[in-house]
């Protein structure tokens, strides 16, 4: 029985190691940010993004130190460690709540609160509720009464960042990748950009957001995927199971679906934000 056990830890440690080291020449362990830390590979360069853009927000996306390891809410480890490259430096606060089509909210919301881009802040509810920040920002608070969803006036105005992640933590209560994949419109493969995300609504559905995107001098395109998962945890930029010459990248190339380490997405999975 120990011998087993000593077998069964020798080659976990084995596979983690291999796993790790399949990416190692495309990692700076320096770098801060996802466009620092991850480098490209030979023949690829990051496309231009705007300054402003949100693509420019989720490439300089801040990252722990080098090594870090995704814990979830509660401070436990992930035990799957190496499934991913880095670990996105977001709290993921105190609740089972930041899961995975959380985790694509809360960036998209992050992105446009920083930028005063309050208006364009909303999302909406699993029954069909939509709840803008700008109508949280007066005060006013939802009600939930079973599949019923109404605004009240319970406090005074406020656009605290603590008033807005109060607002987060809302929406992750009640919306969710089937939600979110009715808001989103589709995109087709090919015209894959910075910011996009590829879900299955349901339950349980999954959504990861693409973070970063790259092209050869061919218009061959590569990117970046990031996620949350169950239960709620940092988010992690994800390693590719399938081609670990180009891992963390994934190619649009893809023979079939799209293989990630937790979860297996179609083509036509692709969506967008309409604003």
């Amino acid at each position: 029985m120990r011998l087993s056990l000593i077998i069964f830890i020798f080659f976990i440690f084995l596979f983690s190691a291999c796993a790790q080291n399949s990416s190692v020449e495309l990692i700076n362990p320096e770098g801060k940010t996802i466009s620092k830390r991850i480098l490209t590979p030979e023949g690829f360069s990051r496309i231009k993004v705007n300054a402003n853009s949100y693509g420019s927000y989720l490439r300089h996306l801040p990252l722990k130190e080098d090594g870090s390891k995704v814990k979830f809410y509660n401070g436990v480890l992930k035990p799957n460690f190496w499934v991913y490259s880095a670990v996105v430096d977001i709290d993921v606060g105190e609740r089972n709540l930041q899961q995975c089509a959380d985790a694509v909210m809360r960036l998209r919301g992050e992105y446009l609160y920083q930028n005063n881009r309050f208006d364009q802040i909303h999302f909406n509810f699993t029954n069909g509720f939509r709840v803008d920040y700008s109508e949280w920002m007066t005060g006013n608070r939802i009600v939930v009464e079973g599949n019923k969803s109404y605004w009240k006036k319970q406090t005074s105005a406020s656009n605290s960042y603590s008033s807005f992640r109060k607002y987060m933590d809302i929406i992750f209560a009640y919306a969710g990748t089937l939600s979110l994949a009715k808001e989103l419109k589709e995109v087709k493969l090919q015209d894959i950009q910075i910011g996009d995300v590829f879900i299955q609504g349901g339950s349980p559905g999954h959504a990861v957001i693409v973070v970063d995107l790259a092209a050869d001098k061919s218009g061959n395109k590569i990117f970046l995927l990031a996620q949350s998962y169950m239960p709620a945890q940092d988010i992690h930029i994800l390693k590719n199971p399938n081609d670990k010459n180009i891992s963390p990248w994934y190619s649009i190339k893809f023979d079939g679906n799209l293989v990630t380490p937790e979860w297996t997405f179609k083509k036509t999975d692709l969506k967008r934000f309409r604003d």
